[in-house]
C-alpha cells in the first residue's frame, strides 16, 4: 500500500469480497439505500416526462395551426392578455366601471388568405348502454391537417358524414358502447353512428364525442328548445394558420378588437414580463414562483432529504458494524502486517462505498425500467400522456450520488470504531472495554434545551410555523445525540428483571455503539409518527367540535335543479327503493318564466324569485347603498360591534344545511317532521295556507311575507349593482314564525303547493327528503348511486352520517410504518448483538442453561431496542405537534381579536380554543404491540441450539 490509490484499491477489493460473502447482510443494506433512490429517481423521470415543452403544449392545444382565436366576451373593447392566452382584462377600466360584457365578431380579425378551422364545444346527455351520460360534444373537423395532434385517432376513422361521430376511449369504456354502435341525446332522437375512437393527450379521462361542424350542436339546440327547455350553451374558438405565424406584436394588435389569441410563436418564445402590459396592471402580475419561494422549496426538500439520509444511516450503520465485527480477525491481520489505522478505516468505509455504488446502480436502473414498463399506468393515473420519456443524466447522477454518500456516512462510525481496536484484541477476539463519549450527551442535552426553547418561543410568541419546526428538529437531534446516555439509564432497570431480559439490558448497555444507532433510528421514525398522529388527532377533535350537520342524523336529501325537474320522479323512486326510508317528504321549488329554466338563469324567458325582507328588518350593516359600496364602512368599529352584539337583525341566526334556492321550498307538514321540527302550530299554519318561516326578519308588520317574481333579470342585476330594489311583482302571503330558533338545516321557509298556487307562483319538482330508520349500508348506497348515474342528471345527493373521521386510515398507516421501521432497526441490532454475545451464549450452554435461553435472549434483545426507541420517540414526537397546535391557536386568536377590534365580530363571539389530543390508540400500538411483536418475531427466527465450542479467553 504505497500510495493512497493502491491502498484504496486494495480496500475496495477486500470490501467487495466481504460483501459477496455476506450476501444477506449486503442485500439488506443495499435494499435500504436503493429503495429511496428508486422512488426518487422514478419520480424525477415521471415528473420530467410529464412536463411538456412549449412545442408539445402547442401541438396539444392548437394542433398544426399557428394560433387559436377566441372571443374575450368583452363587447369588442380593447383587451390585454397574457402570452399563453389564458388570462385577459379590459385595457382601460376604472375601478367603479362595470366589467364590459358582450360578444364580438371574431371573423373580422382573421388575416387575408388564412386557413380557419372552427372548434365549437358544448354538452349533451347522450344515450349509453346503462342510461344517460352528460358528455362534452366537440364539433371540429379532426381529419383536417390543421387539427393534427389535438385528438389523435386510436381506432377506426374520422367522421366523414353528418350522422357520424367518434368518441374518446374513456367515453366508450364508461358508456359500454363501441365502434359501430349508435347513440343519440335526450330530447334529440337523431341517431349517430360511432366510427372511431380517439384520445385527448392532456385529458385521458375526458368523456367527449366529436362530430363535424354543424352536425350536432345546432340541431340539438333546436330540438331542446322545442321541448320547452332553454337552449344549451356552447363556446367557439378558431384555429388559424397563415404564413409567418403571429408574433407578440400581431397578438397585441388583434387584442385591440377584443379577441384573445394563443399564438404558437409566442408560446415558443414568450416575451419578457416587462413587455406584457397585462402584468403591469395591479392584481394581474405573473405569479410564478419567485426566488424566495424557490429557496423555501429547496430548503424543505433539503430538510426532507437530510432526515431521510439520517434515518438510513442510523439503520444501515449497525449492519456495517456487524460486518466489521465479524471481520475483526481479518482487520487484525491487516494491522499485524503493517497496516495503519487509516487502512482499517478505508476497508470499512469501502464497504459503505461498494454498497452505496451498487445501490445507486440498482436503484437507478430499476427506476428507468419500472418507469418505462409502468408508463401506460402512470399516464392513466395522471390523466395525461407523457410528452417524451425525458431522462436527465445529471439529475439521476445527483440522486445516485446521494446513495453513495449515504453508504459512506453509514460506515463512518463503524470504521472509526474498528480502527481503534488493538491488533491483539482483534486477533484473539477479545472485546475489551468500550467507553461511550461523555461529550456527545452534553451536546445533545444543549441541543434538546435549545430546540425546545426555540419551539416554545415560536409557538407562544412569533407565530411562525418554520420556527416551531426548526426548534423541534433541533430538539429531536439532541435526543438522538443523548441516546447512548439514555440507554445507560434504561440499563439500571435490569436489576429487577429475570435472567433473559437482564442479560439483554446488560448487553445493550455494554455495547452502546451498536444499540444507540438502532434506538435512534426507531426514535426518529416513531417521533415523526407520533408528531403527525398527535397533530391529526387534534385536528380531528377540532373538526368534530365545529361540525354542523346539514340534515338530521340519518336523513337523506336529493335535488335535481335542471330541465324543470324532469328526472325528479325517478330520483324519488330510487331513494324510496334503495334506502331504508321511514318517512318521505317530496318538495318542489318556485320557478319564474319557462318551467325548464335553472335557478338564477339569465337565459331568455327565464326569471327568478326572492323573499322580500322589509326595510325595517334589514341589518344596517348589510343594506344596499345606492351607487354600490360597502354599507358597513360608514359605521365606526364600536357601532358595528354593538350592532353585531345587540341588534337581533345583525346576529347570525342560521345553521348550515342543504342549499335551498331562495331559502323557500314547496311541500307539506311531512317536511317539518323529517327535519325534526315538532310544532303543531306550524302544521296547522300550513294547513291554513300560511307560509311557515324560521327567519324573523322575513315577516313584515302585517304578519305577511312578500314573494317577488322577477321576470327581467337584466334590469334586476342593474338595480342590484346600483343599490336599488329589483323590479318585480310582489305577492304577500300570511306567515307563521316557528319559535325557539330551531335548526331548519338551510331551510328558511316552506309553503304548500296550494298556497303557492294561490299566491300566483309556478312550481316544478325539485327533489325529496327522506328519514331513514337506519343508515344505509355500502351496498344500498352503491345501488342508489348506480341508479342515479343512469339518469345522467346532476343530482345533489346527501345522506347525513354525522361527523366522519377522515384521518383514521392515515393514522393506521403511520402506525404500521413506524412499526416496520422499529422491527427492522431492532432486528439489525439483534443480529449484531448475537454476533457479539456468541461467547456468552456458548458459556451459558456449557454450564447447562436450557436451549430456550438463546431464543428468549434474542427476543428480549430485540424487544429492548424497540421499547427504548418507541418510548423516547413517543416523548420526542409530542413537542412539534403541541408547538404547531399552539401556533395555530395563537394565529386564530389574533384574527379573532383583530376582528372584534375592527368591529366585524360581536363581543359575544366565542374565542377559538384548539384542542390538543394525544392519540392513545396509536401510542398503545407503538408502546405495547410493536416491541412485543418485535420480540416475538426475533424469538421465532432464532435457533434454540448453537454449536458448542471452546470459549476464547477474555
Amino acid at each position: 500500500m504505497k500510495t493512497w490509490f493502491h491502498s484504496w484499491r486494495a480496500a475496495i477489493r477486500i470490501a467487495r469480497r466481504d460483501a459477496w460473502r455476506a450476501k444477506g447482510r449486503s442485500a439488506l443494506v443495499l435494499a435500504m439505500i436503493a429503495l429511496p433512490i428508486l422512488g426518487v429517481s422514478a419520480f424525477d423521470l415521471t415528473f420530467r416526462s410529464s412536463e411538456l415543452s412549449p412545442a408539445e403544449k402547442a401541438d396539444r392545444t392548437i394542433g398544426a395551426a399557428d394560433a387559436r382565436f377566441r372571443d374575450a366576451d368583452m363587447a369588442g373593447v380593447p383587451i390585454l392578455q397574457d402570452p399563453a392566452g389564458e388570462m385577459s382584462a379590459p385595457a382601460r377600466k376604472e375601478d367603479d366601471e362595470r366589467w364590459p360584457s358582450g360578444s364580438t365578431d371574431v371573423s373580422k380579425t382573421f388575416p387575408a388568405g388564412a386557413t380557419v378551422l372552427t372548434d365549437r364545444v358544448g354538452s349533451a346527455k347522450l344515450t349509453t348502454s346503462h342510461g344517460l351520460l352528460m358528455t362534452e360534444v366537440r364539433e371540429l373537423k379532426a381529419s383536417d391537417p390543421v387539427a393534427r395532434g389535438i385528438m389523435p385517432l386510436l381506432e377506426g376513422r374520422y367522421p366523414e358524414k353528418s350522422d357520424e361521430v367518434m368518441a374518446t376511449s374513456h367515453f366508450l369504456e364508461t358508456s359500454g358502447l363501441s365502434i359501430g354502435s349508435t347513440l343519440s341525446a335526450r330530447n334529440f332522437e337523431r341517431p349517430y353512428r360511432i366510427v372511431g375512437s380517439y384520445e385527448l393527450p392532456d385529458s385521458l379521462k375526458a368523456d367527449q364525442v366529436n362530430a363535424l361542424p354543424g352536425a350536432f350542436l345546432a340541431p340539438y339546440a333546436t330540438a331542446v328548445q322545442k321541448a320547452g327547455l332553454p337552449a344549451p350553451g356552447s363556446s367557439v374558438s378558431y384555429l388559424v394558420r397563415k404564413s409567418g405565424g403571429f408574433t407578440w406584436n400581431n397578438v397585441q394588435e388583434i387584442n385591440t378588437k377584443g379577441v384573445v389569441v394563443a399564438s404558437r410563436a409566442v408560446l415558443l418564445s414568450p416575451p419578457a414580463d416587462a413587455d406584457v402590459p397585462l402584468y403591469q396592471k395591479e392584481g394581474w402580475g405573473n405569479y410564478e414562483a419567485g426566488p424566495a419561494n424557490r429557496a423555501a422549496e429547496l430548503a424543505a426538500v433539503a430538510t426532507v432529504v437530510g432526515l431521510a439520509m439520517l434515518e438510513i444511516c442510523l439503520l444501515a450503520g449497525p449492519a456495517f458494524a456487524v460486518g466489521a465485527r465479524r471481520s475483526r480477525r481479518q482487520l487484525g491481520l491487516v494491522g499485524a502486517n503493517g497496516g495503519a489505522r487509516s487502512h482499517i478505516r478505508a476497508i470499512v468505509l469501502s464497504g459503505g462505498l461498494v454498497i452505496g455504488v451498487a445501490a445507486a446502480v440498482v436503484g437507478t436502473v430499476l427506476a428507468v425500467a419500472l418507469t418505462l414498463a409502468l408508463q401506460p399506468l402512470l399516464e392513466q393515473a395522471m390523466g395525461q400522456r407523457f410528452g417524451s420519456f425525458d431522462v436527465r443524466p445529471l439529475e439521476l447522477l445527483a440522486i445516485a450520488l446521494l446513495a453513495v454518500l449515504t453508504g459512506l456516512l453509514a460506515a463512518i462510525v463503524p470504521a472509526v470504531t474498528a480502527s481503534r481496536q488493538s491488533v491483539l484484541s482483534s486477533l484473539t477476539g477479545r472485546r475489551g472495554v468500550r467507553r461511550s463519549s461523555r461529550v456527545l450527551p452534553v451536546i445533545g442535552l444543549v441541543a434538546l434545551l435549545l430546540g425546545g426553547s426555540v419551539a416554545l418561543l415560536g409557538s407562544l410568541v412569533t407565530e411562525q410555523v418554520a420556527v416551531v419546526a426548526a426548534g423541534s428538529a433541533l430538539a429531536e437531534l439532541g435526543v438522538v445525540a443523548m441516546t447512548p446516555a439514555l440507554v445507560g439509564l434504561f440499563g439500571r432497570t435490569g436489576r429487577w428483571m429475570p435472567l433473559s431480559p437482564r442479560l439483554a439490558l446488560r448487553d445493550a448497555v455494554r455495547n452502546r455503539g451498536r444499540t444507540a444507532p438502532a434506538v435512534a433510528a426507531v426514535l426518529a421514525a416513531v417521533a415523526g409518527t407520533v408528531a403527525v398522529s398527535t397533530y391529526m388527532a387534534s385536528r380531528e377533535a377540532e373538526n368534530r367540535a365545529s361540525y354542523e350537520p346539514k340534515l338530521p342524523y340519518g336523513v337523506a336529501a336529493a335535488f335535481v335543479r335542471e330541465e324543470g325537474g324532469r328526472d325528479v320522479p325517478a330520483v324519488r323512486e330510487a331513494v324510496q327503493r334503495y334506502l331504508p326510508v321511514e318517512l318521505r317528504a317530496d318538495v318542489d321549488r318556485v320557478t319564474v318564466g319557462k318551467p325548464g329554466c335553472a335557478p338564477w338563469s339569465n337565459d331568455a324567458g327565464c326569471g327568478r324569485f326572492e323573499v322580500v325582507v322589509p326595510p325595517a328588518n334589514e341589518c344596517p350593516l348589510y343594506v344596499s347603498v345606492p351607487g354600490g359600496g360597502d354599507p358597513a364602512e360608514k359605521f365606526t368599529p364600536d357601532q358595528r360591534r354593538k350592532m353585531l352584539t345587540e341588534d337581533w337583525r345583525c346576529k347570525e341566526s342560521f345553521h348550515s344545511g342543504i342549499y335551498v334556492d331562495g331559502g323557500l321550498l314547496v311541500g307539506d307538514a311531512t317536511l317539518l317532521k323529517v327535519l325534526g321540527v315538532d310544532d303543531p302550530e306550524a302544521e296547522k299554519a300550513l294547513a291554513d295556507g300560511r307560509i311557515v318561516t324560521f327567519d324573523r326578519a322575513q315577516i313584515d308588520k302585517n304578519g305577511t311575507i312578500g314573494l317577488k317574481q322577477i321576470t327581467n333579470t337584466t334590469a334586476a342585476d342593474k338595480a342590484m349593482e346600483e343599490g336599488r330594489p329589483a323590479p318585480g311583482k310582489v305577492s304577500s302571503v300570511p306567515a307563521y314564525l316557528v319559535p325557539g330558533g330551531k335548526n331548519s338545516y338551510g331551510l328558511q321557509a316552506v309553503m304548500t303547493p296550494a298556497a303557492a298556487k294561490a299566491a300566483g307562483l309556478s312550481t316544478v319538482p325539485l327533489g325529496v327528503y327522506a328519514a331513514t330508520d337506519r343508515l344505509p349500508d355500502g351496498e344500498q348506497r352503491q345501488k342508489l348511486d348506480g341508479e342515479i348515474a343512469k339518469l345522467g342528471s346532476d343530482v345533489e345527493l346527501h345522506v347525513e352520517e354525522g361527523f366522519v373521521n377522515e384521518y383514521g386510515i392515515v393514522l393506521l398507516s403511520l402506525a404500521i410504518f413506524a412499526g416496520l421501521v422499529t422491527i427492522g432497526a431492532a432486528g439489525i441490532a439483534t443480529g449484531l448483538a448475537q454476533a457479539d454475545a456468541e461467547a456468552d451464549l456458548k458459556t451459558l450452554a456449557a454450564v447447562g442453561a436450557p436451549p430456550r435461553v438463546r431464543r428468549t435472549l434474542s427476543g428480549f434483545q430485540c424487544g429492548v431496542v424497540a421499547a427504548m426507541g418507541v418510548v423516547l420517540g413517543s416523548a420526542a414526537g409530542l413537542l412539534p405537534a403541541v408547538g404547531l397546535r399552539l401556533t395555530e391557536e395563537r394565529d386564530q386568536l389574533r384574527y379573532h381579536e383583530q376582528s372584534i377590534a375592527e368591529g366585524w365580530t360581536g363581543t359575544d363571539a366565542v374565542p377559538p380554543d384548539l384542542p390538543i389530543v394525544v392519540p392513545w390508540e396509536t401510542l398503545a400500538v407503538l408502546l405495547v404491540a410493536v416491541p412485543l411483536g418485535a420480540a416475538l418475531l426475533a424469538a421465532l427466527v432464532t435457533r434454540s441450539r448453537g454449536a458448542l465450542a471452546r470459549r476464547a479467553a477474555t
